[in-house]
């Protein structure tokens, strides 16, 4: 699967036993339907998560494909902030640009989410060594 931002090829990590997609170029993260879920250890069917998110009319940001379908995906601000998400119009996934992850996880406070925020910032700051070289 390509990056929807800079259409190079995205590796897969495995975070807390999810398997998600990493653009190692612009460190943006594909979450397949249900992963972010996952991370956060709720049920699937839960719409505790899904409350959180609230789609944007007012958002300037740039529209990307989404990587599975190609449709154009929608953009959703996260938890009445300022943090603006994409989402799969058909459910695919969602796209996490550098850095909206872990501020999407941050907002969760229990060990799970801790425990992956730990591994985001260990996969970061080894981003950010790599670049340094």
């Amino acid at each position: 699967m390509n990056c929807p931002i800079c259409k190079e090829p995205m590796i897969i990590l495995e975070l807390n036993r999810v398997e998600i997609d990493y653009c190692p170029v612009c460190s943006g993260i594909w979450l397949d339907e249900g992963e972010l879920e996952l991370l956060y250890s709720i049920d699937n069917t839960e719409s505790e998560l899904k409350k959180l998110f609230r789609e944007s009319s007012d958002s300037t940001e740039k529209s990307f494909k989404c990587p599975v379908c190609r449709k154009k995906m929608i953009k959703i601000r996260f938890n009445n902030t300022e943090l603006i998400i994409d989402k799969c119009p058909v459910n695919h996934g969602l796209w996490f640009n550098k850095g909206e992850l872990e501020k999407v996880l941050s907002a969760k406070t229990n060990q799970s989410s801790q425990k992956v925020l730990s591994l985001l910032k260990e996969m970061f700051s080894y981003n950010k060594s790599q670049e340094a070289e």
